[in-house]
């Protein structure tokens, strides 16, 4: 019998199925890492709407659990130990699902560590970098008068691109012939810069086939194709 009482997050959001893993996300680009991983590796969870609308993010409850007050966020009733284990950040969920099933990370120390560090290429540049191109060229942003912001986040979403391409020239996947944990870390904050910043001409889109390469076959998979709806908005 799993029992989460113990976790304030589930007055808010009770558990059906308190077997499964719980998932507290959004399909931001950050959020459909995780819903995308747990299709991929099909290992049973039940999501959980966090609104922003509703400020469901900054709810007592929500920051029992991830104090950092961003999505996405897990509790795992069978974490290590047969402890229930609490993770917030995209990264570190993603790293903590491959290594429990043993899937979509290489199991040699080099391919391991060498994945990790993609991983982290994503976590510290592409995400970070996309998202404020983002708030220059869409939101609040686009209305100052000095576009030099701007012109930086724009100039180093190319640059981060260009190694992006580079990579992927002669590759299927970041890691090679093997879809890890890279891709999924990083193609949804392609589609975010595509799609719903509509920044794909602002950066040269067409100057990157290998990315749009990679990135079409990702958007192809099922487990994508799930992950980007999930949980389903209210």
């Amino acid at each position: 019998m799993h029992d989460l009482s113990a976790f304030p997050i589930t007055a808010k959001w009770p558990a059906r199925f308190p077997e499964r893993l719980q998932l507290y996300s959004l399909p931001t680009p950050n959020g459909i890492k995780i819903s995308t991983m747990l299709e991929e590796i099909g290992l049973p969870y039940e999501a959980h709407l966090v609104s922003f609308d509703r400020g469901d993010q900054t709810s007592p409850a929500f920051l029992s659990l991830n104090p950092n007050n961003k999505i996405p966020a897990i509790l795992d009733p069978d974490g290590p130990d047969g402890k229930p284990l609490a993770l917030f950040e995209s990264g570190a969920i993603l790293l903590y699902l491959a290594e429990k099933t043993g899937q979509l990370i290489p199991t040699d120390a080099t391919g391991r560590y060498e994945t990790i560090q993609w991983l982290m290429f994503q976590m510290a540049g592409v995400g970070p970098m996309f998202g404020q191109l983002g708030f220059f060229h869409k939101f609040a942003g686009k209305e100052y008068e000095d576009k030099r912001p701007l012109d930086r986040y724009v100039g180093e979403a190319q640059r981060l691109l260009a190694v992006l391409e580079q990579r992927l020239s002669g590759r299927s996947w970041i890691m090679g012939e093997q879809y890890t944990i890279a891709d999924i870390a990083t193609f949804p904050w392609l589609r975010t810069l595509v799609d719903f910043y509509a920044a794909g001409e602002l950066v040269g889109m067409e100057r990157y086939p290998n990315v749009m390469r990679a990135y079409q076959a990702f958007m192809a998979r099922p487990a994508v194709q799930k992950g980007i709806v999930t949980p389903q908005r209210g």
